[in-house]
């Protein structure tokens, strides 16, 4: 049977061109990019090439683009570097981050003695403005604010543009997580007022292992890694050449096709959910995720109604039929405490029916989604 894979918020499947330049870089380009012969300055020169083409298509500086393993490693990297590098002695966020960075600021709360707020979440899955507001203007700490860009489980997008002006009019600083939306979504981070994002090649086609960091230059921000002084001396270690050359090959043709791949993607999310309400009954979306305006055109989380008993071979079901989805974040998926960011956004019993989460890439197609409907129509019935 042939797989339908719906998991493209874990991670998506590489592109073919992209395993090519990175087979080829292997192969050909092997030099340490620090040595000062001839294959580490081709070495050097890839690197330094895909670093200024990011930062093009981002509208930023190319010292301004770090690279790093990935999403966890940039989050951390970001809020440890924020509070033992500027100092900072307030850290905003929301209970719904991803657990990148949930789990590394409750370490820094526990042993920096750095003070944690968390900032209202509207039923939808949005920060409350107005309460973020009044957590910024509480005292005179100097503070960071920390929140996600695209909500990695329910697809909720927030205005980055409305939080980062009321951050510089109380001088804090604005990190957010943009696992979820570079590569789906453009930046012009000339304008945009935000200080830090995070991105992952992996959720954009490209391999896992490798990302990047946005760290505007005026914000002062120093190294955690001590070593060899690579990555502007803020990221110390020998670069992985090929997952970098496969990150600018992902992120090059992401940008290239944003338009077409956006306006397919969204088409089959919507096709999605016209044939999940239509076929199954008292089916409900969470948060926003059924409106395209508010929610990314990548992510649906759908509730289902179906007993416990149902309930609790739900995933085997659909893996059993080919079907590759997730009942929350690829991140917790055998937790059993669930999905924390359902946990705080929904009543007991809302909680009680269970929920999965699509996500679309541009490889999906409408007979995916036929098919979907139709397993989860007859395991209801049965």
């Amino acid at each position: 049977m042939d797989s339908i894979y719906l998991d493209n918020a874990a991670t998506t499947p590489v592109l073919e061109e992209v395993i090519d330049i990175m087979t080829l870089t292997l192969s050909a380009s092997f030099g340490n990019p620090s040595s000062i012969h001839s294959q580490g300055r081709t070495a050097k020169s890839i690197i330094e090439n895909t670093r200024k083409s990011i930062a093009k298509e981002l509208g930023a500086q190319p010292k301004e683009i770090i690279f790093t393993s990935g999403g966890t490693e940039g989050d951390n990297m970001i809020l440890q570097g924020a509070v033992h590098g500027l100092g900072i002695d307030t850290i905003i966020t929301s209970k719904i981050e991803h657990h990148a960075v949930l789990h590394a600021v409750e370490n820094l709360e526990k042993t920096a003695a750095v003070t944690v707020q968390y900032v209202k979440v509207l039923s939808d899955g949005s920060p409350d403005i107005d309460d973020l507001e009044r957590l910024l203007q509480n005292d005179n700490t100097k503070k960071l604010v920390s929140l996600i860009h695209v909500n990695n489980e329910l697809g909720t997008i927030i205005d980055l543009e409305t939080i980062g002006n009321l951050c510089r009019k109380n001088n804090a600083f604005f990190h957010s997580d943009t696992v979820q939306s570079i590569g789906h979504y453009r930046f012009n981070l000339q304008e945009l007022p935000i200080d830090f994002l995070v991105a992952a090649a992996h959720k954009f086609h490209g391999p896992k292992g490798i990302g990047f960091v946005f760290i505007r230059k005026e914000t002062g921000f120093q190294s955690l890694l001590f070593g060899g002084g690579q990555e502007r001396g803020l990221r110390a270690g020998t670069e992985s050449v090929h997952n970098i050359v496969g990150l600018g090959e992902a992120f090059s043709h992401a940008y290239t096709n944003l338009d077409d791949d956006q306006s397919k993607i969204a088409d089959i999310k919507s096709y999605c959910i016209a044939q999940l309400a239509s076929k199954i009954p008292n089916l409900s979306f969470n948060g926003c995720c059924d409106d395209l305006s508010k929610s990314s055109y990548t992510i649906l989380n759908v509730r289902i109604p179906m007993s416990a008993d149902k309930a609790n071979l739900l995933g085997f079901t659909l893996d059993l039929k080919g079907i590759c989805c997730s009942k929350g974040s690829a991140c917790q998926a055998g937790s059993e405490t669930g999905s924390h960011v359902l946990n705080h956004i929904l009543s007991e019993k809302k909680l009680q029916s269970p929920s999965i989460r699509l996500s679309f890439s541009k490889f999906n197609t409408k007979k995916d989604i036929d098919h979907l409907v139709n397993v989860l129509e007859e395991y209801i019935s049965s």
